[in-house]
């Protein structure tokens, strides 16, 4: 098994990264928010994987923290949950907010991630409310206080085109994406990837 990833960045998108170790690329499925932590490309990164086997296949998953990862293993034991639905749960949500809505029995913030149904977000609330340690949560950042940015409608920026393509990557239909982009751009101050990415599929539904 695969538990750890040292190398050189050598294509990175919002849902992937491929990772150079010594003249072998490894293909690594990513939430966002290990993607937002990402150098350039051509940097050096560590990632802790997760080596997902299957009949015909071998996947690995690579977070930015040991929590984050620990985090996705916990969501792996509910039953119905696969590695994909994990990755988008960790995308849609902090690790620090999706604990505390599960701890919080909030099921009506889980399903607003896409393929999470009211069954599985309420399953994700039996199973893990007791199981989740304290240790496991992120501090969330206060947001800015300056005044969302006028946004005109026109062509996507590079930075709205990474987002759009990694909601549909996550099962979202390109034109909701497109629609959803521009007003969490109505919404969000700054250019930072994360919340702006969290917003949108926020604003899918």
């Amino acid at each position: 098994m695969i538990a750890l990833l040292r190398g050189t960045i050598f294509e990175k998108h919002p849902n992937q990264v491929i990772v150079e170790t010594n003249g072998v690329g490894y293909d690594v499925t990513i939430p966002v928010s290990t993607y937002s932590t990402l150098p350039a490309i051509g940097g050096q990164t560590v990632l802790r994987t997760y080596t997902h086997v299957r009949e015909d296949a071998l996947q690995l998953f690579g977070f930015a923290t040991a929590e984050e990862k620990g985090l996705f293993e916990k969501l792996l034991s509910v039953s119905g949950v696969g590695p994909k639905l994990a990755i988008t749960a960790l995308s849609g949500l902090s690790a620090g907010d999706l604990i505390a809505a599960i701890r919080g029995g909030q099921v009506d913030r889980l399903v607003k991630v896409p393929g999470i149904g009211k069954k599985t977000a309420e399953r994700l609330v039996l199973e893990l409310k007791d199981k989740l340690d304290s240790v496991l949560f992120e501090k969330v950042a206060a947001a800015a206080g300056a005044p969302p940015p006028v946004v005109a409608a026109g062509a996507l920026s590079a930075l709205e085109q990474d987002i759009v393509s990694a909601l549909v990557n996550l099962g979202a239909q390109k034109a909701a994406a497109e629609v959803a982009i521009r007003k969490a751009r109505a919404a969000v101050p700054g250019d930072d990837f994360e919340p702006l990415f969290r917003k949108a599929m926020e604003l899918l539904r």
